[in-house]
This record gives C-alpha cells, sequence and structure tokens, in this order.
C-alpha cells in the first residue's frame, strides 16, 4: 500500500523485514567502491581488531538501509526525491548478522508546490540482538495524494 503525504504523522513507525548480511555483500561492496579496508575483507587482520572479526562497511549498511526502505513498498510511487541524509554509525554489524530498520516519522511540511510534502525519516538500524547498530535522518520530498 503506498502512502502518500496525507497518510503520515509525526510519530508513526514502520519497520522492515529483516536482511542477513553476508561476506558476498561485504567483497562485492569493497569491489564496487574500491574499500577493501582489511577490517572488511581480511579475516586474520579482523580477528586481531576490537571487533574479532570481519565487519561490513559501514555505507554498505546504510545503502541496505534504504533498500529495507523500498522493501516496505510503502513509498513507491509517492516518492520523489532524496533531500538530505545526517547518519551516525553506532556499532558494528558482521557477517551474518540480520538487520533490521524501525523507521518514525519525525517532522512534515508543505512544500512551496502544492503537490508534494518534505518528510524526515528518523531511523534506527537494529541487528538480530536488537542492539542499535545505526541511526539517521533521511530527508525526502513526497507527493500529496493525486486529487482524481
Amino acid at each position: 500500500m503506498v502512502l502518500f503525504y496525507e497518510d503520515l504523522h509525526v510519530g508513526q513507525v514502520f519497520e522492515s523485514v529483516g536482511r542477513t548480511v553476508t561476506d558476498h555483500d561485504v567483497m562485492t561492496f569493497a569491489g564496487i567502491s574500491g574499500d577493501f579496508n582489511q577490517l572488511h575483507t581480511d579475516d586474520e587482520f579482523a580477528k586481531k581488531s576490537n571487533f574479532g572479526t570481519r565487519i561490513a562497511h559501514g555505507v554498505l549498511i546504510l545503502g541496505i538501509a534504504t533498500g529495507l526502505t523500498q522493501r516496505m513498498g510503502i513509498f513507491d510511487g509517492s516518492a520523489i526525491a532524496l533531500l538530505g541524509l545526517e547518519w551516525d554509525f553506532k556499532g558494528p554489524v558482521k557477517i551474518n548478522d540480520t538487520i533490521y530498520l524501525r523507521m518514525t516519522i519525525g517532522s512534515l511540511r508543505e512544500s512551496k508546490k502544492g503537490d508534494r510534502g518534505i518528510v524526515v525519516r528518523d531511523y534506527e538500524i537494529l541487528n538480530q540482538h536488537e542492539e542499535v547498530v545505526q541511526t539517521g535522518k533521511i530527508t525526502v520530498m513526497i507527493r500529496k495524494r493525486p486529487k482524481d
């Protein structure tokens, strides 16, 4: 079910399905981004780190969060544009951790054009232990419900 600007209210909460972060995800992201930091790609190096194992790139998890948002389907056809992003990395995501997101509507305001609004979505990314590993705000432009 697609949601439009009028369907949203401050404090409204949505949760996504889970997504397991795999070795393939991490190595593919390393290849695409060129970030082959040993903490992400070298088991032996990572064993000696504070984490004791390899961890996923923080930005990979942010990207997965946008995919989890899309999988909810609630903004398919109503989202117009990404306007801004603020993000904090709170803890590691290890290979084979399962993450999900909790998104809360933080604020709403109408845009200058009458057919859309600005929505700030507050994010918490949690792992399978319900530990918050990332938080952030994503500001988007959302269509208003068509009048016809």
